[in-house]
């Protein structure tokens, strides 16, 4: 009974998916009919091989052999091979041929493949197909690897890339394309050789997608230097129709005259700023008229290109022109970008006082092997001065690539104008501000919104006392040093505690002058500078072997050792 009950179930069930499927409408793709036209004149000797290829090959509905004028067999070969054959009484070129059996075919794509190729297979007619069909492109055209080109490198490819720099295809003049019946309709067919490159142009102006498909080697009949010359100089001829149609002539000669003046006038305004702000010994005169005319002239000859771009806009259909537009435009844009980061600088570095304006420029400063930094290279500043955070009178806020350059970090103490501060770092989102309090800002010399350049910390802060301090497992230092101008005449010092290295360091020592090391606040040692050299310590301390050695460094620095006229050189603390 429960084997009856269960066959009942699986018996609906059945009945049920039926009854789903059933009502599931499946739609099928509308099927494209394709058809291949082929044009020949005087190919007895092959054109029975190329239908025979294309007929193996998937999708083809149709072939058609033109026939264009030939006075041999190339007719009756063709019709053998199964093919559709329309005859040219006299022959009128591979244009109007291409021409005829488009006109003839009556499906949805149409390949167009040459009658001479040796090595033909239906892959490589395939792949020609394939993208069309799927969707992907509205034009395929193919590229292969063969010994002739000539044409191609030495006329089209060099006029192409001077006209529509924004074809960029391996083989333009590759003579075998597909595309759909609805876009060769807006394709304006060349009756000769220059059939190819106004396809591929015309396709591009008018934003039409074509792709190039690589079908991989392919063998042709060499063409005579007579054929080769009559082909160039098609080709050559349908370039320069479609450049005047399309406005790239004007787009290249006048425009571009224009253009590169503009460039001159831009040159010319960057010139002159340069020699107000920076060079010294041109006077003011010259370089205010430098930039005068230079802006004179860039104003006009943009205006100009302006005018006469928006001309050929309107007149030119849209497409890729805009890829031409920017390709052509480039150099131009480049030097506004650049003059107006260059005026921006300007104009963010002027500052109002007293009835007069001044503008100091101040630019970001690449550091290459900076100090005591595993950094080789970083970009710093500029820095802001600002107001000390309130109930901060006693400590100073310093950017972290500041201190850095000044060879101090956060919890360091400096000794300004008498005064002793401790350092800590900026708040989050202030990574180049510099809040001072008061007091220093006075002894330093500069005020809120004051902009002080990498390079030129080192003369503001110039003459102040750093107490360094630096911890590494059971020791603690205290370099003090005083922040000086910057010199390259350093030494480097290492000190190893019981064979250990636990701190080193750069900087500088005055000749002549004696420098105090203490250990957990005791003077222990001194060192003499001579001016050339510093002879290495070896001392015990509490049972501890200290080794300090010096070696010449010549590094740049900013730290300028304390001598012991002043206090101590190195303080070294054990936990």
């Amino acid at each position: 009974m429960l084997n009856n009950f269960l066959g009942e179930i699986l018996s609906w069930l059945f009945v049920i998916l039926a009854f789903l499927l059933a009502s599931v409408k499946t739609v099928k793709p509308k099927y494209q009919k394709v058809s291949v036209i082929i044009p020949a004149f005087n190919e007895e000797d092959t054109v029975a091989r190329v239908v025979e290829v294309v007929k193996k090959a998937k999708y083809v509905d149709e072939i058609i052999v033109v026939n264009d004028g030939s006075s041999d067999n190339t007719a009756e070969e063709a019709l053998k091979a199964g093919a559709i054959v329309i005859d040219h009484v006299e022959n009128k070129g591979k244009g109007e041929a291409l021409w005829t059996g488009y006109n003839q075919a009556e499906c949805d794509i149409i390949a167009f493949i040459d009658a001479d190729i040796h090595n033909l297979t239906s892959k490589k007619v395939e792949a020609m197909i394939e993208p069309i069909l799927s969707g992907k492109t509205e034009i395929t055209k193919t590229k292969f690897a063969r010994e002739s080109g000539r044409v191609t490198e030495l006329t089209a490819k060099p006029l192409l890339n001077y006209f529509f720099p924004e074809i960029n295809f391996e083989q333009p003049l590759s003579g075998q394309f597909a595309a759909r019946k609805e876009t060769l309709k807006k394709i304006n067919f060349e009756k000769d050789y220059g059939v190819d490159v106004g396809i591929v142009i015309d396709a591009d102006v008018l934003g039409i997608s074509i792709m190039e498909v690589d079908i991989g080697a392919i063998e042709h009949d060499m063409s005579s230097l007579e054929d080769l010359n009559l082909m160039a100089n098609e080709v050559v001829r349908t370039i320069m129709s479609r450049a005047n149609k399309y406005g790239r002539v004007i787009m290249i000669d006048d425009i571009g005259y224009y253009i590169r003046m503009s460039i001159v006038g831009l040159s010319l305004i960057i010139l002159g700023l340069f020699t107000i702000f920076f060079v010294k010994f041109i006077p003011l005169s010259i370089g205010v008229i430098i930039s005068v005319i230079g802006i004179i002239m860039s104003i006009y000859y943009l205006v100009k290109v302006i005018v006469q771009s928006i001309v050929i806009f309107k007149k030119s259909p849209r497409g890729n022109l805009f890829k031409s537009f920017v390709k052509i435009h480039f150099p131009l844009i480049i030097s506004i970008i650049l003059l107006l980061l260059m005026l921006s600088t300007f104009i963010g570095a002027a500052t109002f006082e007293n009835g007069a304006i001044s503008i100091e420029p101040n630019s970001r400063n690449l550091i290459i092997f900076a100090d005591n930094t595993n950094s080789t290279i970083s970009v710093r500043g500029p820095y802001t001065v600002d107001t000390a955070i309130e109930n901060e009178s006693s400590q100073v806020r310093i950017p972290a690539d500041a201190m850095i350059t000044l060879g101090i970090s956060v919890n360091d103490t400096v000794v300004i104008n008498g005064n002793t501060y401790l350092v800590n770092e900026t708040r989050h989102g202030e990574s180049d501000i510099l809040r001072l309090p008061i007091d220093v800002k006075s002894a330093l010399e500069v005020n809120d919104g004051y902009i002080i350049q990498n390079s030129r910390l080192g003369d503001v802060f110039n003459g102040v006392i750093v107490n360094h301090h630096f911890t590494k497992g059971n020791y603690t230092f205290i370099e003090n040093f005083i922040i000086h101008s910057r010199s390259n005449e350093t030494w480097n010092y290492e000190v190893i505690v019981d064979n250990e290295s636990v701190y080193n360091s750069t900087g500088l020592f005055k000749a002549n002058n004696v420098y105090s090391i203490y250990i957990d606040g005791s003077h222990v040692k001194n060192i003499f500078y001579n001016g050339s050299a510093i002879d290495n310590l070896n001392f015990t301390y509490n049972g501890h072997v200290v080794n300090i050695k010096f070696k010449y460094s010549n590094s740049s620095s900013i730290k300028q050792f304390m001598s012991s006229d002043n206090g101590a050189f190195l303080n070294l603390y054990f936990k």
